[in-house]
């Protein structure tokens, strides 16, 4: 799995080749890859904001509580599992527009190997500093997206301009579901998971 994670960091284009040669049945695997993954991000966020806490300017740390930050933990998990699989479906969905043979398995692994920056870059949740985490953020972007549009192409074996149309496609479709989740949030909060902090 690690080592699946770093190839997918320093070398993506040898990893997709390898993801392409792939039957469904080894894929199958593969699809508890984000599910694993994601418990990093989980768990770093979760003790960096109960233990490390936030520190904004030159004011005291905040922390969460711990029953907050539980809650909250599990709901972020549960979101960035449903995020991927949905993106995943989305794909398979969509490749017939681009005129690629695809099957969800092929589709969901996709996504989840594309958001192997997001889910390591999680650990950053460890240290609840502004600045390095929106660092981190716009790097894990950047390199979620160079993956989407490299992978595409290769996997689903399609020229490269069918690919970047269709990774376009999953590029808006990634923000419409980041607004979902959004408004989502705001519901939730209202139902009562909103943050508690401690005094």
């Amino acid at each position: 799995m690690i080592a699946t994670a770093l190839g997918f960091i320093f070398s993506p284009t040898a990893q997709w080749n390898k993801v392409a040669a792939m039957s469904d049945d080894k894929l199958r695997i593969y699809l508890l890859y984000p599910a694993i993954l994601g418990i990093i991000p989980a768990l770093a966020w979760y003790y960096g904001t109960t233990s490390t806490g936030w520190t904004v300017g030159t004011d005291d740390p905040v922390f969460l509580t711990t029953a907050s930050a539980i809650k909250i933990a599990i709901l972020f998990y549960l979101t960035e599992i449903f995020a991927i699989w949905t993106i995943g479906f989305f794909i398979h969905w969509m490749a017939g527009t681009y005129n690629a043979a695809s099957t969800l398995v092929k589709g969901v692994t996709i996504a989840g190997f594309t958001s192997t920056p997001f889910l390591i870059g999680g650990i950053v949740g460890f240290f609840p500093i502004l600045w390095l985490d929106l660092l981190v953020a716009l790097l894990a972007i950047t390199q979620s997206v160079y993956l989407l549009y490299k992978g595409i192409p290769i996997v689903m074996k399609i020229p490269a301009e069918q690919g970047f149309l269709f990774a376009s496609a999953m590029i808006a479709v990634g923000m419409v579901i980041l607004i979902c989740i959004m408004c989502a949030t705001v519901i939730l909060w209202d139902m009562g998971f909103a943050p508690m902090f401690t005094d």
